[in-house]
């Protein structure tokens, strides 16, 4: 994505179905995010298994903060926080008109849900608006989050090593959705 379209991608709107709503997070938020997670179960197949940690979690969240794509997902129906994900921009391709999403993270309580579908349906349909690609990151050994993406229509297009914001290298898997893939699959679910 070059800068002209850049400006034009709202990398942070406020964005709600009937299931989840997203909106950006700010400074305040920390306590309010940190409070999800908190739980090291969330965090068992991620590649910095420590976030759950206060410490730790800092430096991912100052990362959500310098990102200016990141959101804080809220249940619709009950208003309490349940997450968080974040739109970046992708260097997969030169040239190629995409963004990326990720660093998503949901409570417990909300896996093997609706929840996960319904946030990426919000984010993919909002990108499509000006993107033709988008991208995933997912560490090797996030089976979870690999799986739930692939149920989604994306596809594995890498592998590279990605380094997190103050954090090693590690080894993730690319995904790739395409618009007109996107297009294709949405109204199936």
């Amino acid at each position: 994505m070059n800068n002209a379209e850049i400006n034009n991608f709202d990398l942070q709107p406020t964005l709600e179905n009937e299931i989840i709503k997203i909106c950006p997070v700010i400074s305040d938020d920390f306590e309010t995010l940190y409070a999800v997670a908190s739980d090291p179960l969330i965090w068992e197949q991620h590649p910095n298994k420590h976030r759950y940690k206060k410490e730790v979690f800092e430096n991912f969240f100052e990362g959500a903060i310098d990102s200016k794509g990141a959101f804080l997902i809220f249940d619709t129906a009950s208003g309490k926080p349940i997450g968080s994900s974040r739109y970046y921009i992708c260097e997969e391709e030169k040239g190629v008109n995409s963004i990326a999403i990720g660093y998503t993270f949901l409570a417990k309580e909300n896996w093997g849900t609706t929840y996960n579908r319904a946030l990426k349906t919000l984010m993919l349909n909002h990108a499509f608006k000006f993107v033709d690609k988008v991208f995933f990151h997912i560490g090797a050994l996030n089976i979870r989050s690999q799986k739930a993406i692939e149920k989604l229509g994306a596809k594995k297009f890498s592998e590279k090593d990605v380094t997190y914001h103050g954090e090693q290298a590690n080894l993730n898997f690319v995904y790739v959705m395409e618009k007109d893939n996107w297009e294709n699959l949405k109204n199936k679910f």
